[in-house]
């Protein structure tokens, strides 16, 4: 591949891989922060987020704990390009330990960059892929996690690579900060505006029952067409249609690199059922629920486990999406669950669920006042998208030594 000296992975140990913990879902719920799969394809590279709780003795605490810069691999996934995948930790102010589908290196510092081989491994052909092992599912195993060969230039060199593609993903993280804080404005405003009853006029405006005049009661399947994407589990395939899913679904947008995709004539007959156009608002409802984004793609893809809400004007898809993601409604879809340990919000309890619906007026001049808000949202995520992609175009350049440093 390069032509630098490789080496064994296992030679850059410092200590022992690990498997991580079994932990059933019926302990979890207080204790430590537990790094589950779910985590390792929603993040390259974690920090202090929030996880599932996990009670730990001693000896776990001292032995299957992560530090900052260990590397984890994903020992499974249901496709092979998931099998393998690895992420790195950052800076932990927590005890954070793993589960047992994961897989901890730790390497040596003085001899490698644990930065630089997070970026050899999101490489789509690194040579992890080469002991992906395909049966009901595709995985891998630690002891042969070890003995594949990887490049390993002089540290100096690590670094100074590692460093600039760090510098890439550093921007994108400022960004998504920044997009964060101005959904943190528009929040604020639609809780002045609608859970405070601050909105333009209000000091003339007459109540009844509770709720300004004019305002209505209404259920969802009043408001707007409400259906969801398919139930099936359509194969997947190398060259093919985006399947997105609600893990899919983050800080107010898609994911398409999570995504897999799936045949034309699967994508057909889902889109028969769903028809997603702009506008439309995607719920992940399985799962982790309650994650939303509105459809503003000039792309095909089709969806699962999500529920789409179809209104039938831009000012009722600001008003709704607000009102999903409001920390009240957040709260409320955190409680539902099918009946099992996993959080489910069922299509018919969506279409019956009564929400407070203003006047016309109101909500156009809440749909003016967000707007700039969502528009430089989408700003910043555009510049994380060229990031992104200015990152990826250097990777493989300068993991295999032709662009020089």
């Amino acid at each position: 591949m390069s032509k630098w000296e490789e080496q064994k992975f296992g030679d850059l140990y410092l200590i022992p891989s690990r498997n991580g913990l079994t932990r059933p879902s019926s302990v979890r719920g207080a204790g430590y922060k537990f790094i589950n799969m779910g985590e390792i394809f929603a993040y390259n590279r974690i920090g202090n987020i929030e996880t599932e709780l996990v009670q730990l003795n001693e000896k776990e605490k001292k032995e299957m704990t992560l530090q900052k810069n260990d590397l984890l691999f994903a020992r499974q996934s249901l496709v092979f390009t998931g099998a393998g995948k690895c992420s790195i930790m950052l800076d932990l102010e927590d005890v954070v330990s793993f589960e047992s589908h994961i897989i901890r290196v730790r390497l040596n510092p003085e001899i490698a960059n644990p930065m630089f081989y997070y970026y050899y491994f999101s490489l789509p052909y690194n040579s992890v892929k080469t002991i992906v092992q395909q049966c009901a599912q595709a995985g891998i195993r630690g002891s042969d996690l070890e003995k594949i060969k990887v490049p390993c230039p002089y540290i100096e060199i690590q670094n100074q690579i590692a460093d600039i593609l760090s510098a890439y993903d550093d921007l994108i993280e400022a960004n998504n900060r920044r997009i964060e804080l101005l959904e943190q404005v528009a929040q604020e405003l639609y809780k002045e505006w609608f859970v405070r009853f601050r909105f333009p006029g209000y000091e003339n405006a007459k109540f009844e029952d509770g709720i300004p005049e004019g305002w209505a009661i209404k259920r969802m399947n009043e408001f707007c067409y409400v259906t969801d994407g398919t139930h099936d589990t359509p194969k997947p395939v190398d060259v093919g249609v985006p399947l997105v899913t609600g893990r899919c679904i983050s800080s107010g947008f898609v994911d398409f690199d999570a995504a897999y995709n799936i045949s034309e004539t699967d994508h057909i007959g889902i889109k028969k059922r769903s028809g997603l156009k702009s506008g439309d608002i995607l719920f992940s409802n399985i799962g982790t629920v309650g994650n939303c984004c509105v459809v503003d793609y000039n792309r095909e893809f089709s969806v699962k486990n999500v529920i789409i809400f179809k209104p039938e004007t831009m000012r009722d898809t600001a008003y709704l999406y607000y009102w999903m993601t409001s920390s009240t409604m957040q709260e409320i879809f955190g409680t539902q669950t099918n009946g099992a340990s996993q959080q489910f919000v069922g299509l018919t309890f969506m279409r019956r669920y009564k929400l407070l619906v203003p006047k016309d007026d109101i909500l156009e001049a809440f749909a003016e006042k967000v707007s700039p808000i969502v528009e430089q949202k989408r700003l910043s995520h555009q510049k994380n998208l060229n990031l992104a992609a200015q990152r990826d175009m250097l990777l493989p350049r300068l993991m295999s030594g032709k662009l020089e440093v």
